[in-house]
């Protein structure tokens, strides 16, 4: 398989980066707040050599390249939304993976319409990775982008992580193999 160079963001990706994605914590309770989705668009895709960096100081392996992932946005910690490049099709029939900031890792979304949909049930990469399905509550406005950009009908984040999970059980242990 031919692996792209392209880093001309989709327009999925663009119109999220137009959505303000805000973070509240509710002192009493001592949790974030409901309806907070952890998550930080990016603008554009980070540059292949931002790209190689990232992966080898994540991994330690400094044998691997960027060409295998797109960077497009982070949670509050450092962690990152990629898609990673593992089939043949445009960027935005690529998966949507996770890399935590404390080594978190694991599929996100089959594809990045279906993660469009995950983000619609209130669900970012990092809960999605850490806390399943059951973490977040439906945003309306995101619900909006998806189903304007996804491509296919309405999922919910458990069918969004349940396919992801089952298309690639074996993601964290892959990335392990690359870590040194």
């Amino acid at each position: 398989m031919e692996i792209t160079d392209d880093r001309v963001f989709p327009a999925a990706l663009a119109a999220l980066s137009a959505i303000d994605f805000p973070w509240e914590y509710d002192e009493k309770a001592d949790e974030p707040s409901p309806g907070n989705i952890d998550y930080e668009p990016y603008q554009e895709f980070d540059s292949a050599e931002e790209t190689t960096g990232w992966i080898r100081s994540w991994t330690g392996n400094e044998e691997l390249d960027g060409d295998a992932f797109r960077p497009f946005g982070q949670d509050g910690t450092g962690g990152l939304a990629v898609l990673w490049l593992v089939r043949e099709g445009p960027l935005t029939a690529q998966p949507v993976v996770f890399f935590g900031s404390e080594g978190e890792v694991g599929p996100v979304a089959t594809s990045l319409g279906e993660f469009l949909w995950l983000l619609a049930g209130g669900v970012g990469p990092q809960e999605a990775v850490e806390f399943g399905s059951d973490s977040g509550v439906p945003n309306e406005e995101l619900r909006a982008v998806a189903e304007k950009y996804s491509g296919v009908g309405p999922r919910t984040p458990a069918e969004v992580l349940a396919a992801a999970r089952a298309e690639f059980p074996d993601f964290a242990e892959k990335v392990q193999s690359w870590c040194r």
